[in-house]
């Protein structure tokens, strides 16, 4: 949902990046990884998928993790996991979208850099790793953290070399997360796109961001565009229920289409920055567009299909989480306020079912950042500099941690977009770290940092 995207893609990492080409199992013969897999207590090998990589082979597979880590009596739930796998002797790089699991054989781009192995984690009660209980009273970054910590206690036992963890959006949040609680579990963490809302009731870096962003023209033709489609309400919710009617879809979580379609239009200029709007102004549609016209250019900028039941039930645990420990964003609306209904349209509740209770603990984030501010080493993040979504980033005050901007990207920042100096560094970085491990974790809970 607008954070949601994958921010690690590594369709634009170098080829001649260290480790290319290497192949083999390592320690391994090439019929062992599959048989050593199986031997991991809990692990559950469901299939090898085709389509990886020469040199790399690609595994689905299910771990057993308890639903409360601080209960083993409260049950246990099978967490979706991926295996790229080229060598038990490589480095490993931990990954997650913080979303469900990419069951396609994509590698990130610390794993080229490293030509490593790489693990990827589906966030719980995401995709097919959903506890068997009615609510979300497990969902939480602390549990999220445990499940990592343990994926990384089990598999160190195949993949003893350098672990990295990586993750874009939400997903570098989660890596961050997993970092305070165990803070040496891996080597090195590289964040793209991270946002730090460490205090919800405090939003004016966002306001301030899309006050600036980009040209006065643009952001003056965005309001405008947001204001035609309110007034053009009546034929949008129309074009909108129709749409949903022939999909078979409904809009029973958000309440109705009319409100799903405000929504849409409150986070417009949010989505049009984050992804890059700032290339191509001229396609916002003007007072004289057709209705037509219109609504095709919000459904592509604020993705109207995401309000609709059927992808917004997947989302749910999203918003459970924006709406307990993570905050949300807030946007511009008094250029609205005559043309606005309801009052909550972007708050997390508007996509959590009223049966699941939302209370926010305001100490969880204020305590990450201040662990990142203090403690956090070996961090690297990527933020593109018209990214609204880093409007609050974090910042790193540990040894060997740095921020790196990207002047012109998005949210989907990449290695490329860095600099050419910023590059450099950080494909040393990274390397740097796998060729020197910090410290283990060798406590059951975690470090120094862990104690709950």
């Amino acid at each position: 949902m607008g954070a949601s995207s994958l921010a690690v893609t590594a369709a634009r990492a170098p080829a001649h990046a260290a480790g290319e080409g290497r192949q083999g199992d390592g320690r391994l013969g090439d019929d062992g990884i599959a048989d050593a897999l199986r031997a991991l207590p809990g692990l559950r090998v469901i299939e090898e998928r085709p389509g990886a990589e020469p040199g790399y082979r690609f595994f689905v597979l299910g771990l057993r993790q308890p639903v409360d880590h601080t209960d083993r009596t409260a049950g246990t739930f099978e967490q979706r996991l991926t295996l790229l796998h080229t060598a038990t002797d490589h480095p490993m790089v931990l990954f997650t979208t913080g979303y469900e699991a990419v069951l396609t054989p994509r590698r990130t781009e610390p794993t080229i850099v490293l030509g490593g192995n790489q693990l990827q984690v589906e966030h719980r009660y995401f995709g097919e790793s959903r506890p068997p209980t009615a609510n979300y009273a497990h969902l939480n970054v602390r549990q999220a953290a445990d499940d990592h910590h343990c994926v990384v206690r089990l598999f160190r036992t195949l993949y003893p070399g350098a672990w990295i963890s990586t993750g874009g959006s939400k997903g570098g949040m989660a890596s961050v997360y997993h970092r305070r609680f165990h803070p040496h579990d891996v080597d090195g963490t590289v964040a793209y796109s991270a946002p730090n809302n460490v205090d919800d009731r405090e939003d004016s870096a966002y306001r301030r961001f899309l006050a600036h962003a980009g040209t006065a023209e643009t952001r003056a033709a965005l309001e405008r565009a947001q204001r035609e489609a309110l007034l053009r309400r009546a034929e949008l919710v129309a074009r909108y229920e129709a749409w949903a009617a022939s999909t078979g879809d409904t809009f029973r979580i958000v309440g109705s289409a009319d409100k799903a379609l405000e929504i849409a239009v409150l986070r417009a200029p949010f989505m049009f920055w984050q992804n890059g709007g700032a290339t191509a102004p001229a396609i916002i549609p003007g007072p004289d567009a057709t209705t037509d016209a219109l609504y095709a250019w919000l459904d592509k900028t604020a993705l109207l299909p995401v309000y609709a039941d059927a992808v917004a039930r997947h989302y749910i645990p999203y918003f459970y989480q924006l709406g307990t420990e993570l905050g949300y964003w807030d946007v511009p609306i008094d250029h609205l306020a005559d043309l606005r209904r309801y009052p909550d349209a972007t708050q997390p509740r508007a996509f959590v079912p009223r049966d699941i209770p939302l209370h926010f603990d305001a100490t969880v984030m204020p305590d990450i950042d201040r662990w990142v501010r203090r403690h956090g080493d070996r961090l690297l993040f990527l933020n593109g500099a018209q990214d609204p979504a880093v409007a609050e980033p974090f910042h790193p005050g540990g040894c060997d941690s740095r921020t790196l901007w990207a002047p012109n990207a998005s949210h989907h920042v990449t290695l490329d977009d860095l600099s050419p100096a910023d590059r450099a560094y950080a494909m040393a970085t990274v390397k740097r770290w796998a060729s020197t491990p910090g410290p283990r974790d060798v406590h059951r809970n975690g470090g120094p940092n862990s104690a709950r």
